[in-house]
C-alpha cells in the first residue's frame, strides 16, 4: 500500500501494483532427536536431582545452627532493631486509632474540651503561684530521681 498525501488534497490510498509472493514452505525436521528415552541420560539425570536435592537438603538441615550462631553474634543490634520496629508498629497503631477516634462525630470535640479544662485546671494548679512552681519542680525531681536509679 502506498499512500500519497498532497498539501491542498485529501490523502488517497492505492492499492498495490503486484501481489506479494511469498517463498515456498519447506518442511522442518530436527536432526538428532530420539523418539524412545534413552536409559542412560534418564539414568544420570535422575542421580543428578539426588545430588543437588540431597546438598539442598544438607544445607537447610544446617540452617537453624547458622541462625542461632548469627543472633548470638550480633544479639544486641537484632533487639534494637526488632524494638525499633515494634515502636514504629505502635505509632502507627496509635494514629490509626486516633484517625477512627476523630472519625466518631460528637467524640473528637468532647475530648478537645476536656484537653482545655485539664490544662486550664493545670496552670491553676501549678504555674500561677511561685510555691506551686516549686512544688512542681520538686514532685519532678523526684519522679527523675527514681527513673534513674538515685535515692530509691
Amino acid at each position: 500500500m502506498s499512500t500519497e498525501i498532497r498539501p491542498s488534497e485529501e490523502p488517497t490510498i492505492s492499492a498495490p501494483e503486484e501481489p506479494v509472493a511469498l517463498p515456498p514452505e519447506e518442511p522442518v525436521t530436527v536432526k538428532g532427536t530420539h523418539t524412545e528415552p534413552l536409559e542412560a541420560d534418564t539414568q544420570d539425570a535422575f542421580e543428578q536431582v539426588k545430588r543437588v536435592s540431597a546438598q539442598v537438603f544438607d544445607r537447610l538441615g544446617e540452617t537453624p545452627d547458622y541462625l542461632l550462631s548469627i543472633f548470638s553474634e550480633y544479639k544486641r543490634p537484632i533487639t534494637v532493631i526488632g524494638l525499633v520496629l515494634g515502636a514504629l508498629i505502635a505509632v502507627k497503631m496509635t494514629f490509626a486509632i486516633l484517625g477512627a477516634i476523630n472519625d466518631i462525630p460528637v467524640l473528637a470535640p468532647t475530648l478537645e474540651l476536656i484537653g482545655l479544662l485539664y490544662s486550664g485546671w493545670f496552670i491553676y494548679r501549678y504555674l500561677l503561684k511561685a510555691e506551686t512552681r516549686r512544688e512542681l519542680v520538686s514532685n519532678l525531681n523526684s519522679v527523675k530521681d527514681q527513673v534513674i536509679g538515685r535515692n530509691s
